[in-house]
Order: structure tokens, then C-alpha cells, then sequence
């Protein structure tokens, strides 16, 4: 008798249809994945940071070390041209908020670094430093070598009027976190001040007068706020022009803030330097909330808005009246960028080497003793309609 297979009397076709399950397929090698698949073109991050050291060797001072690679930056805080018997080092971060977003909108993107260089440094001037040296973090949704250079332009613009090295920085590709065509920028200032000569507050007195140093305009507090009124609820665009005031709106709200560094130093280091008692860099929460920072305590200060004329931009923002008046004091500069409280009998020169800076300032309130700490608004802006 002839054995015979148990899947003899299988159809064939049965037979396979039963063994498909178990008969593995041939392995075919898969389609590898590159950084450029997830959204970052490492060929055109190296285009950008090829146009880099250009641009920061504008700012370099002969205490920026030589390194060539490296991780980090150098800086001599001594040399043949600086010497320090107590220094401290001061440090701020800031960013310039939503003005990016006109920024965005104008396509305009060279100074928009000017205003990230300016609230960081103007914040240290408050306590008497010396700018040294300047960092800064970019953020993208992808790569873009043009706009990162015209970034990195206005940031090395903003450290040329601050006096500040641009020691290096970091640009981030984060095609998850930001959409194309989108960014952020964060900066951070050191700088240098003996430990004498530290500037915070606790010597301002009764009798001291308030100078105050004309803003640029907006600077760079309250877009949200700006741009709720002028784009969504007054339906302007960027390109539209304002016969009043001769520019566009972009124009106007992309003004660069202001940077103190130069008139400041000038005024410290002249012989009435002495007789500064404190600085506030007025940012939001206007001129009251920033002047009550550095108060001591059981001092106030009065400030007279009769004393000087919120510039044309607020002029034109306030003809809108979209915004409260008590509103606009709190959230923005209304003209006055910064200020230095001085002893009396000085003010008058202090305000002279200001103005031989071409900075505007003068005299907008006074010191006084009170219960507690306080700055009072008075009076009313003249020509204010």
C-alpha cells in the first residue's frame, strides 16, 4: 500500500490560500527620512549663518576675544581702555512682543532687531551700566536666509547705537511651533557698572526733578493694542497713508524705539553724573507704573502732562477714540521713553548735555514726601485733539 500525503486530496489553490498567512514576504529596504522631510534645509540654515559674521563684525570692540569655532562667545571686561575697581555686571532680556506681527505684515524686517537690541539695553541703563556686549535668539517656522540676515541687520544696527558688541546667538528652526512665514526674537543685554555707582533709586529725595527724553514714538509696548484698533476696528492697512502725519501706517508703527545709550552715558559721565538719583525706562504700564518702580519709600513724584506734548503718533492714535485716555497712559510711553530723576540744582545742565545728544527732554515733575510710594498725573496736555 503507498503512503500518501494527509493534504493529498487538497485542491492546490486551497492549499496555498492556507499557508499565506504564515509565508513571509521579501523585505524591501524603506525610504529613509532627512531633517529636509521634517521641514529643516540644513543647506540653506548654512546659506544663512554663511551672512552672519559680516554682519556682527560691525559691532566687534577690541574686547571681543578671537575664537575661532567654540561654543560660546569671549569678552575682556578689562583692558588697556577699561579698568574697574568694584564691577558689577548687569543683565536683561526682553522682546519686542507683537510688533513683529506689522513687521510680519509690511514685510519689512530691518529694524525690527533695533527694537530688540532697545528694551533690552535701555533696561540695564536703568541701573547706571555701561553696555558690553549682546545676544540674541531667533525662532522660524523654516529656513529663510534673507529674513534671518535682515533680522541680524537690524539687531547689529541696534548694537551699533548702543555701543554693545554682538557676541553671538542661537536660530531655531521649529517647523511644528511656528507657521512659514512666522518668527519670534528674544534678546539679552550685559552690561558693566562699578558697585558705587549703581543706580536703583534709593538715593532719590524730595526736591528732585523728573527729566523726561522723547520716545520714538510707539516703541514697543501694546500692539496688541495698536493693532486691534488700527487694523481690526479701523480697518486700516499697513500701506495706507496718514496725511498728518506724512508717512504710512506701517511707517508709523514700525518706528524704531529709541535707544538711550549714548545720551545717558554722556550724561553720567559728565561732571553733573553725580547728581543722577535714578532712571526709568518708561515701557508698559507707562510713565506711572515704571517711575514707582524705583521709588523708595514714603516718596512720590508728580508729573505734569503740561510740561510737554505727546508727539504726533499719539496725537493721531487719540483722534481714532477707540482707546480711553486713562488707558493710553497705562499702556504706552505717551512720548516720554525714559527718565532721569536729578537733583535740582543740577538739572538744568543735565538737561543741556541731553539736548546736546539730540535728545529732546526737559523738566516733567517733581519729588515730594508722602504716606507711601505714588506717582501722580496732573494737569492736561495742551494741543491734545
Amino acid at each position: 500500500m503507498t503512503s500518501r500525503s494527509p493534504f493529498a486530496t487538497i485542491p492546490k489553490e486551497s492549499f496555498l490560500r492556507a499557508l499565506k498567512p504564515f509565508i513571509l514576504e521579501p523585505i524591501h529596504p524603506m525610504s529613509q527620512t532627512s531633517y529636509k522631510d521634517a521641514g529643516v534645509d540644513l543647506e540653506l540654515y548654512q546659506q544663512a549663518m554663511n551672512r552672519l559674521p559680516a554682519l556682527m563684525q560691525r559691532t566687534r570692540s577690541s574686547r571681543v576675544m578671537e575664537l575661532t569655532g567654540g561654543f560660546a562667545g569671549l569678552f575682556r571686561l578689562q583692558d588697556g581702555e577699561h579698568q574697574y575697581q568694584d564691577p558689577v555686571l548687569v543683565s536683561g532680556t526682553d522682546g519686542v512682543g507683537t510688533k513683529i506681527k506689522v513687521a510680519i505684515q509690511a514685510g519689512r524686517f530691518n529694524t525690527i532687531g533695533i527694537d530688540l537690541v532697545a528694551m533690552c539695553v535701555n533696561d540695564c541703563l536703568c541701573l547706571g551700566a555701561e553696555p558690553l556686549f549682546f545676544l540674541d535668539y531667533l525662532a522660524l517656522g523654516k529656513d529663510n536666509p534673507d529674513l534671518i540676515a535682515q533680522l541680524v541687520e537690524g539687531i547689529t544696527e541696534g548694537c551699533l547705537q548702543s555701543q554693545s558688541s554682538l557676541l553671538g546667538g542661537e536660530t531655531a528652526i521649529m517647523p511644528d511651533l511656528y507657521s512659514e512665514g512666522d518668527f519670534d526674537m528674544a534678546g539679552f543685554s550685559v552690561g558693566v557698572v562699578e558697585r558705587s555707582r549703581i543706580l536703583d533709586g534709593s538715593h532719590i529725595k524730595p526736591g528732585d526733578y523728573v527729566i523726561g527724553l522723547q520716545s520714538s514714538g510707539f516703541h514697543s509696548n501694546g500692539y496688541s493694542l495698536l493693532r486691534k484698533v488700527v487694523f481690526e476696528k479701523c480697518g486700516f492697512k499697513v500701506t495706507d497713508h496718514i496725511e498728518e502725519l506724512g508717512a504710512t501706517v506701517g511707517d508709523i508703527l514700525l518706528q524704531p524705539t529709541q535707544i538711550y545709550s549714548q545720551s545717558v552715558q554722556a550724561v553720567l559721565q559728565s561732571e553733573a553724573g553725580s547728581a543722577v538719583h535714578g532712571m526709568a525706562h518708561i515701557t508698559g504700564g507707562g510713565l506711572a507704573e515704571n517711575i514707582e518702580r524705583i521709588l523708595p519709600d514714603k516718596i512720590s513724584v508728580r508729573i505734569n502732562r503740561e510740561d510737554w506734548t505727546p508727539s504726533a503718533p499719539y496725537k493721531w492714535l487719540n483722534s481714532l477714540n477707540q482707546i480711553a485716555p486713562a488707558e493710553m497712559e497705562r499702556v504706552f510711553n505717551m512720548g516720554i521713553g525714559f527718565c532721569l530723576i536729578v537733583a535740582a540744582d543740577q538739572h538744568e545742565q543735565i538737561i543741556d548735555i541731553l539736548q546736546r545728544q539730540n535728545i529732546e527732554a526737559g523738566t516733567i515733575g517733581l519729588v515730594d514726601e508722602s504716606e507711601e510710594k505714588c506717582v501722580e498725573l496732573i494737569g492736561e496736555f495742551s494741543d491734545w485733539s
